[in-house]
């Protein structure tokens, strides 16, 4: 079960890389990749598996951590579809939109790593 919950654990940092990473690279036209709602999803069934794997590996977790993570991670996957879809379009994606998936997904980065 350690190596799962190991793969889920990478699996959820290349979630984030793909959603921060395509944030920064896309800082001077600021825009929601489709790939950011990929890492988005990646992120929020990674972070699921994790949490169902806490308990079997007797672990002790900060759940109000992981409930505003859970949420935040849920915003950042809704943002990241609703700007996916307009990218797919052609329409325009406010810079708001683009900013608010990147700057979340950081905070969510934030939190998992500063929060003990």
């Amino acid at each position: 079960m350690n190596i799962v919950y190991n793969i889920m654990v990478f699996l959820h940092i290349v979630g984030a890389a793909m959603i921060v990473g395509i944030w920064i690279g896309q800082m001077k036209k600021p825009t929601v990749h489709p790939r950011q709602f990929d890492g988005a999803a990646l992120q929020l069934l990674t972070g699921v598996a994790m949490m169902g794997l806490i308990p079997a590996l007797d672990m002790d977790a900060n759940y109000a951590k992981l409930g505003i993570k859970l949420v935040i991670a849920l915003v950042v996957a809704v943002l990241a579809f609703i700007g996916s879809r307009k990218f797919k379009k052609g329409e325009p994606v406010s810079i708001g939109l683009a900013h608010s998936v990147g700057g979340l997904a950081l905070l969510n980065v934030a939190i998992a790593t500063l929060w003990r």
